[in-house]
């Protein structure tokens, strides 16, 4: 608790609930500090690594993100050469009426005709 007062005067008194509150906010800068000096006595390269660290992170990221996307692109794939496989290839799964030949030719693995793929896009 600060107040207009000055350290000096006599009527600067301190209840109990404000040593407790002194007290609650010495500790926590106490861990503070702690743990800054703790971070500082590291080497001087921890910036370095610690780039080097959220660097590796942001690449694991990626990979994971590019690894997803290439199973699920894989599924499609072998979804449409089931259907080739079963004479269902090239029919929108919604509509039931052919997919597009260009569609095709463009995303071959396409389950959808142009609108249905738009209305199915437009949905939450």
């Amino acid at each position: 608790m600060v107040t207009d007062q000055t350290i000096g005067e006599s009527t600067t008194h301190l209840s109990a609930d404000d040593l407790v509150a002194l007290r609650e906010n010495l500790h926590e800068q106490r861990l503070f500090r702690q743990e800054q000096l703790r971070q500082l006595a590291g080497p001087a390269t921890s910036r370095a690594e610690d780039r080097n660290r959220r660097q590796a992170a942001a690449q694991a990221e990626v990979r994971v993100k590019l690894a997803a996307s290439a199973r699920m692109v894989l599924a499609d794939v072998e979804a449409a050469l089931t259907r080739m496989r079963q004479g269902s290839y090239g029919t929108c799964h919604l509509c039931r009426r052919p997919v597009d030949r260009q569609r095709l030719m463009i995303v071959p693995q396409a389950r959808y005709c142009a609108r249905c793929q738009q209305v199915k896009e437009a949905l939450p």
